[in-house]
């Protein structure tokens, strides 16, 4: 290793040092959970997270409540379509796609394909 490795390796190590020391000096007046490190909390935050969705009939009555509060909002729905629709249809291939999954649907009812071509004789 170089000298200038060495160095650098020094510094990170040192920089590393003083910053546990201020992370502890600030953590000493904090008790519990607060004076935990972010990863801890974070740990310890998702298990309960996991625990409650769990139950499935609870998280399902959940979303049913959110769902019921936002979809009475109908300008607020439209937005949400709106936006959604205008995302997919920037997709040029998938548009591509959709239609001519569409197309062959259609084309195969002999009934529907038959009355289109008389009107399009008649006019």
């Amino acid at each position: 290793m170089s000298q200038a490795e060495n160095e650098d390796r020094q510094s990170e190590e040192e920089r590393q040092q003083t910053e546990a020391e201020g992370s502890a000096a600030a953590n000493a007046s904090a008790r519990g959970f607060a004076a935990m490190d972010n990863e801890k909390q974070r740990q310890i935050a998702s298990k309960g997270g996991a625990a409650v969705s769990r139950n499935r009939e609870y998280m399902a009555a959940i979303g049913k409540k959110g769902g019921e509060r936002v979809s009475q909002n109908r300008e607020h729905m439209a937005a949400i379509g709106k936006k959604g629709g205008e995302r997919v249809s920037q997709n040029r291939e998938h548009m591509a796609s959709i239609g001519r999954k569409g197309g062959e649907a259609v084309s195969q009812d002999r009934e529907h394909m038959s009355r289109i071509g008389r009107k399009g004789g008649e006019s």
